[in-house]
């Protein structure tokens, strides 16, 4: 457990300013980074890295391992020689508080595959071999990864998904996939150039953020989606049919966020296959995770000790049944197989242990010694033994106003009623007028050692700004700010909070040190 206090913001990079349609990895990536050292901050969280997938979402990627080209910052492609300035400024219908996801698509993947057209072209040596380099480095899933997507830029379409394939190649029959390599060779190139550029701008910023005493909080989902280079490439790891199509799907049964609860429709594990390999799928992609990033937010950690079962057929998630997950097991394979980072004893892992939480879930996040999360705006029910609220806390603990699926704190006040309102004024000692505050001034004051807020709450922003909404398909993970929103007192404020609070950046120690 730390003896360390921290704080930190929660902000995608899609969420960034930025000139061609989203946030990236390009100057306001720095500069942000830039004002978390200004407001006294320890930790940037991000969403998962991966590319979007249906509806938008970052938990839906067509890889566990590669990350979002859309995040690559074309104007560092420009500095290389690799675009003109003609490319970047072709007119598109951009917006600056939302993104426009067909429209960026169609811009950015046209500007990638022309740099990677003059990449490929070009014969400096020295940028073809750090590229040959780098995809040797990382074969054991980016051949998968980038045979995965040429494939389905030329059989996908029209809802089609990978079982939807000739046979031979959904099959992966070795004579069909070494005669697609060499037809699609040149697709295949463009994949991993993506992936190349990807890495080379994240890890240049990770660096940034760490010389200033600022570490990244990554999210890895526990699970993938069904249309993926990992079900795909590893179908004997998932519980599917003859036909490669999941037998039974993730979700959660009816919570706080929905009544029918939720179907995520993400293929199951199949969990004794992974122990027969000795659980050598998810060591490789907690390794992949950790060179990303300096902790990892575990998203859904509740399903590794039992999970919500939903019958592939069944329209929502009132149905399913609790099964047993991995446990243990898993968590000691990791453990003994993954380095520490130096002073670590353990993996630097934050437990996602919202929703229906047993007493063996506990058990195996504390036999880890894992924080968990709580979230305020869950906390004022009226029940002073409320988990959420700051009194219960306990200090191995990471506290949210709320994560990217709540509202903004502006709306979630917005929603209640009067009675809810008074309850939280009398609880807090506060008026409500300005309440996003309140909750900040709340969560940076209480006993856990983690305290990260949402951007979108240091701002003041109402549910225009929402990122998610948990059920809702369409119209999500669109929100951005721009720098107009932020003004220098919003950064004095968070650093009077930080410095009050005992929060203040450590240069030699870091949020998972052990005491």
């Amino acid at each position: 457990m730390t003896s360390q206090r921290y704080s930190g913001i929660l902000l995608h990079p899609t969420s960034l300013p930025g000139a061609h349609g989203s946030g990236d990895l390009g100057s306001a990536a720095f500069h942000f980074v830039d004002w978390l050292a200004a407001a006294k901050q320890s930790l940037w969280q991000v969403l998962p890295l991966g590319g979007v997938g249906p509806g938008n979402s970052p938990y839906m990627s067509p890889s566990a391992f590669a990350g979002n080209e859309l995040l690559i910052d074309l104007v560092q492609l420009r500095d290389s020689g690799w675009l003109t300035e003609a490319d970047l400024n072709r007119p598109c219908n951009f917006s600056d508080d939302r993104v426009n996801y067909p429209e960026v698509k169609t811009f950015r993947l046209a500007q990638l595959r022309l740099a990677a057209a003059r990449f490929f072209a070009d014969t400096r040596e020295d940028s073809h071999q750090t590229f040959l380099s780098f995809c040797l480095s990382q074969k054991s899933w980016l051949e998968d990864y980038a045979l995965f997507m040429a494939l389905d830029s030329q059989y996908g379409g029209d809802g089609k998904v990978w079982q939807d394939w000739p046979t031979p190649l959904a099959q992966r029959q070795a004579q069909a996939l070494h005669e697609a390599q060499i037809v699609l060779a040149d697709e295949c190139n463009f994949w991993k150039f993506c992936q190349w550029c990807f890495s080379k701008q994240w890890l240049a910023l990770k660096e940034y953020a760490n010389s200033k005493s600022i570490e990244i909080v990554g999210d890895m989902p526990i699970f993938v989606s069904p249309h993926s280079a990992d079900v795909w490439a590893n179908q004997i790891l998932f519980d599917l049919d003859e036909q490669g199509r999941p037998r039974v799907v993730a979700g959660v049964p009816p919570d706080y966020f929905s009544a029918d609860g939720q179907r995520w429709g993400n293929p199951l594990y199949n969990w004794p296959a992974h122990e027969k390999e000795a659980y050598r799928w998810w060591i490789e992609r907690m390794k992949s995770t950790l060179a990303l990033c300096d902790v990892v937010r575990i998203d859904h950690f509740r399903g590794f000790e039992s999970y919500w079962e939903i019958p592939a057929d069944s329209a929502t998630a009132i149905n399913g049944l609790w099964k047993s997950g991995p446990g243990m097991a898993l968590f000691n394979a990791l453990n003994n197989a993954i380095d520490k980072p130096k002073g670590h004893q353990r993996l630097r892992i934050i437990a996602e242990d919202l929703g229906t939480i047993t007493p063996e879930v506990t058990a195996l996040r504390d036999a880890f010694k894992l924080p968990g999360m709580r979230i305020l705006h869950f906390a004022f029910d009226g029940h002073s033994d409320n988990w959420y609220l700051p009194h219960n806390f306990e200090s191995n603990t990471v506290v949210y106003t709320g994560t990217h699926d709540n509202d903004t704190s502006q709306g979630w006040w917005q929603s209640l009623d009067e009675h809810q309102r008074n309850y939280i004024r009398r609880y807090l000692g506060i008026s409500g007028e300005s309440i996003h505050w309140d909750l900040i001034r709340a969560a940076s004051a209480s006993v856990a050692a983690l305290s990260i807020i949402p951007l979108q709450d240091i701002l003041g922003l109402d549910s225009h700004s929402r990122m998610n909404q948990p059920g809702q398909a369409e119209g999500y993970w669109e929100w951005r700010f721009t720098w107009q929103q932020v003004a220098a007192w919003h950064a004095e404020q968070l650093a009077e909070l930080t410095q009050l609070h005992g929060r203040l950046p450590q240069l030699q120690t870091s949020p998972s040190d052990e005491a």
